[in-house]
């Protein structure tokens, strides 16, 4: 007689090698994440779980904010760390196998994946050639107390070191809420102008949020390229 094996009773590893990834619950894939893949660790992705709002949160947590997690150690959080981060990557290398910048989604997201998870925010330059593809990605500009945006100058100036013939510029909300400031329009406004000065096309203006955008060039009639 054959012992039938309750699907409860499968471990997340043994459903993995049987079945794909794709059929794991969140807790299961945390489970292998966290511990050995045996169901003994569904407990310790449980409690992760239990800790954040929802799964994207997790990203975002420090290393200390994991340790503080129970039943992970400082090792084991530095291991998720680096696999967040090796995925990310992973993402992003497929967005960068075309570098023409193609539309403004296109950008938003590669940038999703650069400063969409940032707490402080981040302005980041993406100076094109004339065929639009990216001579080079600048951060700019991280934010401090003192003052949240960068001046023109500061992105104009590595714009002509370049040669840049055109340029897209972003930057995150680290609230989550992409629409445009006072200050993110008075800044936007400012900036085309002393790029019009210079002969550098400013394509677009993006608002990056967690998994969200705000794109000047697609929402605004009067942003005329």
């Amino acid at each position: 007689m054959y012992n039938v094996i309750s699907e409860e009773a499968i471990s997340p590893r043994q459903r993995l090698v049987c079945y794909g990834v794709e059929t794991l619950t969140d807790q299961e894939i945390l489970g292998v994440v966290l511990g050995k893949g045996e169901v003994s660790d569904l407990e310790i992705a449980e409690n992760a779980l239990d800790s954040m709002v929802s799964l994207e949160d997790l990203s975002s947590l420090s290393v200390k904010e994991l340790e503080d997690i129970q039943g992970v150690d400082e090792l084991k959080a530095l291991q998720i760390k680096a696999t967040l981060e090796l995925s990310k990557r992973v993402e992003k290398a497929g967005l960068l196998r075309t570098e023409q910048i193609m539309s403004s989604q296109q950008v938003a997201r590669r940038m999703m994946l650069d400063i969409g998870d940032k707490r402080q925010e981040h302005l980041v330059a993406i100076y094109l050639d004339t065929q639009n593809r990216i001579i080079q990605q600048k951060t700019v500009f991280i934010g401090g107390v003192r003052r949240s945006i960068a001046e023109p100058r500061e992105i104009l100036h590595y714009a002509c070191h370049l040669m840049a013939t055109s340029l897209i510029v972003v930057h995150n909300h680290p609230s989550g809420e992409t629409y445009p400031s006072r200050n993110d329009l008075d800044f936007t406004d400012k900036l085309k102008r002393s790029c019009d000065d210079l002969g550098i096309c400013l394509l677009d203006h993006l608002i990056i949020g967690k998994g969200t955008y705000y794109s000047f060039r697609e929402e605004r009639e009067d942003f005329e390229i």
